[in-house]
């Protein structure tokens, strides 16, 4: 398969990452992708962005250096019942949102409240996607997770980034071979992202796809091939063809 996309990306918005939208984007042309999505942190992320710069992306081109462009944001799931943390009037200007865990904004609870706060972004309209569900420091259900991701055609990512050895995400590989099992079972598609923070990282999806390719998880649930097959899930791709 071709992997035509990375959108699962930051900016020099997110203030823990390196580079420029254009120099994120310029990047992923120079990588031969079709598809690029920029993906800062919400505002419950240390160091990140106010929420307006959430609000002005209409300014932003649909294509630059030749690459269809689109904007969203990596959300912060904050608690249990998988509350996120930008509110409505600005998450329906958003093309994509990505909904995570991440440790400063999230209170490790047990296996079901862990599991229950997926679920509450999963069944959230504007989430199209979760997030590295991958840290063994927030065990889940998986099967629950993965049912559920199947039934709200909710994508379920694949992320590059936490199968590096330095990832202070733990047991990342180990729950991905549980995950991508359930995902055959359930039919539940994956998206493969970079989670770059750094130009050099846009499109880097190496370690990801050498995983799929020890579990032998089939291409066509794969979504990184092809825009027709990732428009069921983000319909505001739509603006973009």
């Amino acid at each position: 398969m071709k992997d035509i996309m990375d959108l699962h990306t930051h900016t020099t918005a997110s203030g823990h990452a390196y580079n420029t939208l254009y120099e994120m984007a310029r990047s992923a042309s120079e990588k031969g992708l079709t598809l690029f999505g920029s993906t800062d942190h919400a505002p419950k992320m240390p160091g990140t962005c106010h929420e307006f710069y959430f609000i002005n992306f209409k300014v932003i081109p649909r294509t630059l250096f030749g690459v269809k462009i689109l904007m969203g944001s990596e959300l912060n799931i904050l608690d249990y019942t998988g509350r996120i943390d930008l509110r409505e009037g600005i998450l329906e200007r958003l093309d994509y949102t990505i909904a995570s865990i991440h440790e400063p904004c999230y209170k490790c609870g047990s296996i079901a409240e862990n599991t229950n706060a997926y679920l509450g972004a999963i069944k959230n309209p504007y989430v199209k996607i979760i997030g590295h569900p991958d840290d063994g420091r927030f065990p889940v259900d998986y099967d629950t997770v993965v049912a559920a991701a199947a039934e709200h055609r909710t994508l379920l990512e694949l992320n590059s980034s936490s199968l590096h050895p330095a990832s202070t995400r733990i047991h990342a590989k180990e729950n991905y071979r549980v995950m991508l099992e359930l995902c055959k079972q359930y039919k539940a598609s994956v998206i493969i992202d970079s989670d770059a923070h750094i130009e050099a990282d846009v499109g880097n999806h190496k370690l990801a796809w050498e995983l799929i390719d020890e579990t032998g998880f089939p291409e066509e649930l794969i979504v990184n091939g092809s825009l027709d097959r990732l428009l069921p899930y983000i319909p505001r791709l739509k603006e973009c063809l």
